[in-house]
């Protein structure tokens, strides 16, 4: 079973913009996709599920960022459980902060992206 990663519009501002800051960003999100990729629900403190709906997980996350020391970034994604359906089982990531840049997620965006689904 192979977990497919995709990413919204609002993440991938997210992204461009933190990209900037911090040059290990490209790398970090690669090494967190091998993770969520073998264990979606992630393991431990660093990961808090946030929703569920349908076959479809919203997950918070810490990334470790590799230019950033101790601090992390957050990560907010979508997991499509496994269906009986064709739908891949896959991985959308929704949106990228630094903790230090704001305090939550935007809980506005990911209703919007439950709702879309």
């Amino acid at each position: 079973m192979s977990t497919h990663c995709s990413q919204t519009l609002e993440f991938q501002k997210d992204y461009k913009k933190l990209a900037k800051r911090y040059r290990t960003l490209a790398d970090d999100l690669a090494v967190f996709e091998n993770v969520v990729a073998i264990k979606p629900l992630g393991f431990g403190k660093n990961f808090v599920v946030l929703a569920r709906q349908k076959g479809l997980v919203i997950v918070k996350a810490r990334l470790f960022c590799r230019s950033l020391k101790r601090n992390s970034l957050r990560i907010i994604y979508a997991y499509t459980e496994q269906s009986l359906e064709i739908e891949p089982v896959g991985i959308e990531f929704i949106e990228l902060y630094f903790k230090g840049d704001k305090e939550r997620e935007d809980s506005e965006r990911i209703k919007l992206y439950l709702e879309s689904r």
